[in-house]
């Protein structure tokens, strides 16, 4: 199979390498000279066999956009764009119809996997037609893990991508789960070695996982993670996910909670807790007391101070 690769970034470099170790003939084209096949996305297309598929692994929203777009002028009747970065499901559902009013299919694919897929491979959940998804077979089939999991053909254009939006979801779920877990055995003082504690987990419990793993390779490097600041950002699929949910009433308390603590973390003093501290400075006077423990003055009128 010929295919090109629009984006050589950290996943589409990858992606690029293993697709090339699995058969496929690939041309790729970035903004970065120095690791693109071709001087642009014209090229790529000219250098490619009909029916011509390419692949678009660029951040989402208006790049991904603009990228479809001249796509669409560039590309002819059978050939195939492939959206594989972290689109919008409805985003898939408008590209499909410019591309097909030139007889362009349209594929959107949910990528999982990061910076260890060119080695382990890469979860695949596509959306489209059974034909334009066959164009894109060999591919899909040198970028997925060994076995017979891996890819999926989830339904109709989107619903790659609404596949790969869930995921996301339920993956902030469980890193919040372990998060919380991790702070309360640093908090207290029966448990010796929290490292160890969580890697006694990854073998016979119910609660191993490649998110496991991956929290006590970080324990094992940062004991404590003291290099690490609590700061959270999310890629905006969890946001998806919990609208998603509301359009559908679809009650997704876990989710939802894990992603409003993202927001918590980006907060060096949250609102809703000096709103708790004010409350109890009215009852109890403790407000006052936490303030002068941080050489706070509580009385000062300065609108900086967080109390």
């Amino acid at each position: 199979m010929d295919i090109g690769l629009v984006g050589l970034g950290k996943m589409g470099g990858n992606m690029r390498t293993r697709m090339r170790n699995g058969g496929v003939t690939v041309v790729g084209y970035d903004h970065n000279p120095d690791i693109s096949d071709v001087g642009s996305l014209s090229e790529l297309v000219e250098q490619l066999p009909s029916p011509k598929v390419v692949w678009v692994m660029v951040p989402a929203g208006d790049i991904t956009r603009s990228t479809v777009e001249e796509l669409i002028e560039l590309l002819g009747e059978g050939d195939v764009i492939v959206d594989g970065g972290n689109s919008r499901w409805t985003d898939d559902e408008k590209h499909s119809v410019l591309a097909a009013e030139k007889g362009i299919g349209y594929v959107d694919c949910g990528v999982s996997g990061g910076v260890w897929g060119l080695d382990n491979g890469y979860a695949l959940m596509a959306g489209g037609t059974a034909e334009d998804i066959a164009k894109v077979q060999p591919a899909f089939d040198a970028l997925k893990p060994e076995g017979e999991s891996g890819f999926v053909h989830a339904g109709r254009v989107g619903a790659g991508h609404f596949s790969k939006m869930v995921h996301n979801g339920i993956e902030y779920a469980m890193m919040q789960a372990y998060a919380e877990g991790f702070e309360l055995l640093e908090k207290v003082d029966i448990v010796d070695n929290v490292t160890d504690v969580f890697d006694s987990w990854r073998e016979g419990t119910v609660v191993r996982s490649w998110l496991l793993d991956l929290l006590v390779n970080a324990l094992q490097d940062d004991p404590g993670l003291s290099k690490v600041r609590g700061y959270a950002e999310d890629s905006g699929e969890g946001r998806w996910t919990v609208e998603a949910a509301i359009d559908n009433a679809v009650p997704m308390h876990t989710i939802a909670a894990s992603l409003f603590a993202r927001f918590t973390s980006r907060q060096e003093e949250s609102p809703a807790m000096q709103a708790v501290a004010a409350m109890r400075q009215q009852f109890g006077g403790h407000a006052v007391r936490a303030a002068e423990e941080q050489g706070i003055d509580a009385a000062a009128a300065d609108p900086s101070d967080p109390v």
